[in-house]
């Protein structure tokens, strides 16, 4: 109770760099000789001490190959003896979302009741990083590992969370180039009993991109925060970008899932039709585009087309923008849907977890383009379970 309550004395002052020198004074109360705040970088390859770590006593560790990286992937507990003691890693999860590892140095492997108050206590961490990241720099500086050009700056910044998941239904985004991503964006909201979920491929790179990026996404924000429908929302978004950005445009998809019966409604603007996967297949694309690119619609009088289709539990959808599939190897082949496919019936059929699947990709499509993509890409992947 003493190492929560100095804790919860950083959820009222003190800032995210302050939480090492916290952890280590509260470790001996946790019976560990150390305790260390690891965060995944940007780039989800490696886990990086939290800044205000001394730096003797912690290390960076790579995501593969490790047992904190596998603690970080599976979401599960892993555990090193070293004879004389060892190391115990504890996934950082806010919510759904994969924020890093705790680790603890211990003379021994901890009880099962050890171990539970371990689990709070990296609960209480991962709280206290994802509300204090606010107030300093520091969560920042450990995650970067590149400088990061501003068009970035300015999209991650208008983005949720790349994981979360309500009632058995869940939802997981990447996007690549990290530091360089510029015109590619996402977006989610639940609200009552609708999962709200919008992909985003802005024309164009750079400043002017993320600019009109910014646009389209506080524009569907506010068209779905007024309870406009998918058809109102879309119809807004093309107003907006015509009025403010005429000649440019984004191609989208916008949908809707009625979590409890898993109805799915969606409008591809100009966009490449999701995967749709069920039973370890691929089954047929749902009809694209079902309207003109964002800031085009002005071009044709028919209003935008809401497709629907019935879910069946345990479907995953996945939407992309065209920088996925369109990546190339030095042959010049593209990645394509089949491979793309592929690659999620694979993972899926693995049992792997959706927010690894999704940064197993990206680490695909980018070693596909020997470490250096064209284009952005990115992903989001939609998996739906009765409650």
């Amino acid at each position: 109770m003493e190492a929560v309550r100095r804790l919860m004395d950083l959820r009222h002052r003190g800032r995210a760099e302050d939480l090492p020198e916290v952890l280590a004074a509260a470790a001996p109360l946790l019976d560990a000789e150390a305790a260390i705040v690891l965060l995944v970088d940007y780039g989800q390859l490696a886990l990086h001490p939290l800044r205000g770590t001394r730096v003797d006593t912690a290390t960076v560790l790579a995501v593969e190959d490790t047992l904190a990286g596998r603690a970080f992937t599976t979401a599960q507990q892993q555990w090193l003896d070293e004879g004389d003691g060892g190391a115990l890693w504890l996934p950082l999860l806010h919510g759904a979302e994969r924020l890093g590892v705790l680790e603890f140095r211990v003379k021994a492997y901890p009880p099962a009741a050890t171990r539970h108050d371990l689990e709070v206590i990296a609960a209480l961490v991962a709280e206290l990083i994802a509300s204090r990241r606010f107030y300093g720099d520091a969560v920042e500086h450990t995650r970067r590992r590149l400088p990061m050009q501003l068009a970035a700056e300015i999209i991650w910044n208008q983005l949720p969370p790349l994981t979360f998941a309500v009632d058995g239904t869940i939802v997981t985004a990447v996007l690549e180039p990290c530091y360089e991503v510029g015109g590619d964006a996402f977006d989610y909201a639940a609200n009552g009993d609708v999962l709200h979920v919008a992909l985003f491929d802005t024309v164009g790179h750079g400043i002017s991109a993320s600019a009109l990026t910014t646009l389209t996404l506080n524009t569907y924000r506010n068209a779905r925060r007024s309870g406009l429908s998918l058809a109102d929302t879309c119809r807004s978004i093309d107003k907006w970008i015509r009025s403010q950005y005429p000649g440019l445009f984004v191609t989208a998809l916008l949908a809707e899932l009625d979590m409890p019966t898993g109805t799915y409604r969606r409008i591809s603007a100009g966009h490449p039709a999701e995967l749709f996967l069920r039973d370890g297949r691929a089954l047929p694309q749902l009809p694209t585009p079902n309207t003109l690119p964002l800031g085009l619609g002005h071009m044709i009088a028919r209003p935008p087309r809401v497709i629907e289709q019935q879910l069946e539990p345990g479907d995953t959808l996945v939407l992309y923008t065209d920088g996925v599939t369109e990546a190339r190897d030095a042959s010049g082949a593209l990645f394509g849907v089949e491979r793309l496919s592929d690659f999620l019936l694979n993972a899926l059929d693995e049992g792997i977890p959706a927010p690894e699947t999704m940064r197993r990709l990206i680490q695909a499509i980018v070693s596909y383009e020997d470490g250096e993509l064209r284009d952005d890409a990115t992903a989001a992947m939609l998996q739906w379970r009765r409650h």
